[in-house]
């Protein structure tokens, strides 16, 4: 199939590249445009883009999507079908019917379940212990488009947002490859989503990483994990930020000490009084520009003790 590729982050690369190395034609890949990175703030391109060069092929980076030059381009590149992972621009109507076939997405949740920007990360921050890929036809509303074909995944125990990313994108480009294969066919159904058992994954924020001491360790053991790398779980102790790195719940223990309390240190760990009498066990920090270090550690650069007050950052 004759397919035009719209996506940009490295959970985009494997689809990509499956494409290719199942035959598909693609004649033109969409990518973001480079953005300022690091210290230097030097232009640094998107996965996308770099991976697309190196197999020789034709990439555009528009600033706008919902232009009608921007159509003209995808129908002048002749696709039977678009395929958009992770692109991260939100399609207007007109780009999406540039192909016959139009637009098949891949998006990192069981939809109607995680619409929206960041589905991996609001699924661990939210416990979540099974998540999944969903293929879908698209339409003009984001991600409400008839469901193609879907797969589950079980996330791992203590699994954090880049390898689940990692993991739900390798589903995702074999998932891509049979449906569209299936839609070659024409053997493959179209099932309208329940909007009724919809949830919504909105875009993080840096407050989303402030942490609320009145969570459950269990709340705040999924924020560590879905949060991870941006924007972190950060707390407060006598005006100094320090990142919580690495964290679990204590199953089964109990506090009567107030939520936010640092309790002491137990083996290798740090444990602090969440909500609902929970305790969080704290393996790694990182206080404000200095290097992450384990908890023993933080204990003895006294950057925490026990009868610190762990309080919000933002207020």
């Amino acid at each position: 199939m004759r397919v035009v590729f719209l996506g940009t982050p490295e959970s985009a690369v494997p689809t990509l590249t499956a494409l290719l190395a199942a035959g598909h034609a693609v004649p033109l890949v969409v990518t973001r445009p480079d953005r300022p990175a690091g210290r230097s703030g030097a232009p640094r391109p998107p996965a996308v883009k770099t991976a697309a060069l190196d197999a020789n092929l034709t990439v555009i980076q528009p600033e706008a999507v919902n232009r009608p030059e921007f159509r003209e381009v995808l129908v002048r590149a002749r696709p039977e079908a678009l395929v958009v992972v992770a692109f991260g621009k939100i399609l207007p109507g007109p780009a999406l019917d540039a192909a016959p076939g139009g637009a098949v997405n891949v998006h990192f949740s069981l939809l109607p379940r995680y619409r929206g920007a960041a589905p991996v990360q609001w699924a661990l921050a939210n416990g979540e212990e099974v998540t999944g890929v969903t293929t879908m036809l698209m339409n003009a509303r984001m991600d409400e488009g008839d469901i193609l074909l879907q797969r589950e995944l079980p996330i791992e125990p203590g699994e954090r947002a880049p390898s689940l990313t990692g993991r739900l994108a390798g589903v995702g480009a074999t998932l891509l490859l049979e449906a569209l294969a299936r839609l070659e066919e024409g053997s493959i159904e179209r099932s309208p989503q329940d909007s009724a058992a919809a949830t919504y994954a909105r875009l993080l924020t840096a407050s989303d990483g402030d942490l609320d001491p009145g969570l459950t360790a269990r709340e705040i053991d999924g924020r560590v994990r879905g949060f991870d790398p941006w924007p972190g779980v950060w707390t407060c102790r006598a005006g100094k930020r320090i990142r919580i790195v690495d964290a679990r719940a204590i199953a089964g223990a109990t506090t009567a000490d107030p939520p936010g309390t640092v309790i002491g240190l137990d083996g290798d760990a740090l444990r602090v009084a969440c909500g609902g009498g929970t305790v969080l066990a704290v393996h790694r920090i990182q206080p404000e520009n200095r290097r992450v270090m384990s908890a023993r550690e933080a204990v003895n650069g006294r950057h925490l003790a026990a009868g610190d007050r762990l309080v919000r950052f933002f207020g």
